[in-house]
């Protein structure tokens, strides 16, 4: 018995049960590594739109993290539903749906949201958004993580590109 409790301290120490703190260059580089970025966000005006009551916000998504983190959801005051979309062949006609499980952003990559894309589908809009408006947006990742933003609103036409489902897709030069 009495070899157990000299041992003791000594196999709890090998274990990593220890009173020693991690580094001070651990600690920092957890509490700084930045989660997802978002840049060069804009949505969709609805001027020139051919259905006014819905249009898309597309951004530029980077992980600089070691893991892949998904964009789990989205939400704006300006409309009643916010969903994740995706453009996606069906039965040879390029068409516009929720894209299930999320938007992945893999580890210290990329992801781009753009149109004929994946995008944030604003539907239900509550009033028309014309260019120089700003829209109130909130993004929701899997790491827990959110982004509150205020997007401007750019002018774009459904002749340039387009993210409707067509019966007809059309690609610029």
């Amino acid at each position: 018995m009495a070899g157990l409790v000299i041992a003791l301290p000594a196999l709890l120490s090998s274990c990593g049960l220890s009173d020693e703190k991690p580094d001070a260059a651990t600690t920092q580089a957890a509490v700084t590594t930045p989660g997802v970025l978002v840049e060069d966000v804009w949505v969709r005006a609805t001027a020139g739109a051919k259905d006014i009551t819905m249009t898309a916000a597309f951004m530029s998504l980077t992980n600089p993290g070691k893991s892949e983190v998904k964009l789990t959801s989205a939400t704006s005051p300006v409309a009643g539903l916010v969903q994740l979309h995706e453009m996606a062949m069906k039965d040879g006609k390029m068409v516009m749906r929720e894209k299930t499980g999320g938007i992945a952003v893999p580890a210290e990559s990329h992801a781009h949201l753009k149109p004929s894309g994946d995008h944030v589908m604003l539907m239900e809009l509550k009033q028309p958004l014309k260019p120089g408006d700003e829209v109130p947006l909130t993004l929701k990742f899997s790491d827990g993580s959110s982004h509150d933003l205020t997007v401007p609103v750019k002018a774009f036409t459904e002749e340039e590109e387009h993210y409707h489902p067509s019966a007809t897709p059309t690609s610029t030069p």
